[in-house]
């Protein structure tokens, strides 16, 4: 009977080293990937800025190009 209940305990304590080995495991790899996705919204969110600024730059194009077709 001791032999019964020191592998039920054995067992047991090795689902549980398993289990929250997993859930580190996953916890970690959780982690990993949401950084991932914040570097590419940091990405984005500079593009977004960008943005603005590109098509003030391409107003000012047009406005020269169209006193440049003006003056010919």
């Amino acid at each position: 009977m001791n032999n019964d209940i020191f592998v039920a305990v054995l067992a047991f304590s090795g689902t549980l080293i398993g289990t929250f080995g997993g859930i580190i495991t996953s916890s970690k790899l959780t982690a990993y990937r949401l950084e991932q996705l914040e570097k590419k919204v940091d990405v984005h969110n500079n593009f977004a800025q960008r943005v603005p600024l590109i098509e003030k730059d391409i107003k000012v194009i047009n406005h020269r190009l169209t006193d440049l077709e003006e003056n010919r």
